[in-house]
């Protein structure tokens, strides 16, 4: 693309959303900062900016609501997306007929292998954690998804996105999206992440640039029905044009969206989340202050309130209560006298505590915590199991909708364009994504073991009863439940083939393990499948600078 040659009618098209998105975005600042001061103010940086170093916690004198976000953000992380485990199946749809999922499993599942290695070897751990630290806290998080270049360890590079630089709209299916990002970098920062942009720094006043000097960018990601994303990156300040006019730095075309930004809960008519955090706002800064009264009555227990005579000798300006302190008095005068406290504060510790217990039920650090139990029964496990996915059941449903699947989206369109990976598309019929994640899998484990209890009750009823049950589906539905690999299963016929094997009115199918197609053999199997089934690439032009697709 030629980079001299701009388009200032999108460009301040662009601009003009932005500005109009952020005026309605400014609503909820005042209510995010008061969240980070009370619940996370170590983040309160997500916002402002801030000053790196500086103290963060003078204003703070309760601890309950950090220790508990910090928690559930740990839990969420651990339940949804663990590191260095998979979370996700790449698996056959239900519209493929028996035999064609059969083929298909064993290539399906080396795509499976691949994206979670290109996952472990990221920065994921480190981004979403902090992604997740923003949604505890303010209800909304954004992850920006990015190609590493080529070269490196992973093809996946991971950025938690700070709130106060998201600027989000919804697009027409509920989902966020309409995705804009005003950020500030340095000029070697800025030329690495955009290479092949033409950025000529003003110098015009005779200063040299000692790596102080800030460019703004603003980057756009709008959805588009014909071509998917559309991405745009643009130098709104710093620039050869002297703020002049924008001047455009990258252009290009996403089949899935790099910005992935996701909700904890969402109410009727508003674009952002609303956060545990703000549920239990009033009870956390309730605590934080009977915390700081609780104190101050400590201060004046220990130290005291006293009274003295003006008489001329006593001075309360030079006076010290220390230990072996003589302090001088007129005869006759009563000299220093103590003042009794005005009231008891012992009830405070009751308040606190009520107080301390709410904010952990509201951040469900009661429900997600660890065990501090020494040993759990089998029983109890799946209780709390189903206890925790009960809380978390609505919530998780819109972070499969908003963060998992999109996710697995773009890691795939990035891996199809490198040509790691067959062409495939995830459109839930032929092919389909499987979320195994600990969350999920209780779930299928509740299932599994109501499915032992039948067993365990038919087989009361002899041998007849006990004849109704295909002992080789169950099996192949257990390993599922399990999450047990297509690869370690035999197939239909290899199962018929083996001495004394019950046969039964297996499903015809052509081909065996030998001839099991590998990962290159994907493409053309599914290509050869029903109509639809093989993957179509939306158009992609490449963006140049080092995010890569």
């Amino acid at each position: 693309m030629d980079h001299s040659q701009q388009n200032p009618r999108t460009a301040e098209a662009i601009l003009r959303r932005y500005e109009r998105a952020k005026t309605r975005r400014s609503a909820w600042d005042g209510h995010w900062r008061e969240c980070y001061d009370y619940a996370m103010p170590q983040r309160d940086g997500a916002l402002d900016g801030g000053v790196p170093g500086a103290k963060k916690t003078d204003k703070l004198f309760d601890g309950t609501a950090p220790d508990a976000v910090e928690q559930l953000a740990a839990s969420l992380m651990s339940e949804l997306t663990p590191p260095w485990t998979r979370w996700f199946d790449i698996v056959p749809g239900p519209d493929l007929a028996s035999e064609e999922a059969e083929k298909l499993a064993g290539p399906l599942e080396e795509v499976s292998a691949q994206l979670q290695s290109h996952f472990d070897r990221s920065n994921i751990a480190v981004e979403i954690h902090q992604c997740f630290l923003d949604l505890v806290t303010v209800g909304t998080a954004s992850l920006l998804f990015e190609e590493s270049p080529l070269g490196e360890s992973s093809a996946f590079r991971f950025t938690a996105v700070p709130m106060g630089e998201a600027v989000l709209e919804e697009g027409a299916g509920g989902l966020l999206d309409v995705s804009f990002r005003r950020a500030e970098y340095s000029e070697d920062v800025l030329k690495a992440r955009f290479p092949k942009a033409h950025i000529v720094p003003d110098h015009a006043a005779g200063e040299m640039d000692d790596g102080e000097r800030r460019f703004a960018v603003l980057e756009s990601v709008l959805p588009d029905d014909k071509r998917g994303y559309v991405y745009r990156a643009l130098l709104v300040e710093g620039g050869d044009r002297g703020g002049a006019e924008a001047q455009e730095l990258a252009t290009g075309v996403f089949p899935a969206s790099p910005f992935i930004n996701f909700r904890w809960m969402k109410a009727p008519g508003e674009i952002y989340g609303r956060s545990p955090v703000m549920k239990a706002l009033p009870d956390i800064k309730t605590a934080n202050k009977v915390v700081e009264l609780v104190l101050k009555n400590a201060t004046i227990a220990v130290t005291g309130i006293w009274q003295a005579d003006d008489d001329g000798v006593l001075n309360p300006a030079t006076v010290k209560l220390l230990p072996g302190t003589i302090i001088p008095k007129a005869v006759g005068s009563s000299g220093l006298t103590p003042l009794t406290a005005p009231g008891n504060f012992d009830v405070s510790n009751l308040v606190l505590e009520d107080l301390r217990n709410r904010i952990r039920s509201s951040l469900l650090a009661d429900k997600l915590g660890q065990i501090d139990a020494p040993r759990m029964t089998a029983t109890e496990v799946l209780e709390r199991s189903a206890e925790m996915a009960r809380h978390l059941g609505a919530t998780y449903g819109r972070l499969q909708a908003e963060l998992l699947f999109p996710l697995a989206r773009r890691a795939i369109a990035i891996l199809k364009r490198r040509g790691e990976i067959p062409d495939i598309t995830l459109n839930g019929r032929e092919v389909d994504l499987r979320i195994v994640s600990p969350i999920a899998l209780h779930r299928h484990r509740a299932e599994a073991q109501a499915a032992l209890q039948w067993f365990e009750t038919i087989a009361l009823f002899g041998p007849d009863a006990a004849g109704i049950v295909k002992a080789q589906e169950a099996a192949r539905w257990f390993a599922k439940s399990f999450r047990i690999p297509e690869t370690l299963l035999r197939t239909k016929e290899e199962a018929a083939a083996q001495p004394g094997a019950t046969t039964g009115p297996a499903l015809p199918s052509s081909m065996g393990a030998a001839d099991q197609p590998g990962l290159a053999g994907l493409a053309p199997l599914l290509s050869s499948l029903s109509p639809g089934t093989a993957g179509t690439t939306a158009p992609e032009v490449s963006v140049p600078f080092a995010g890569g697709a």
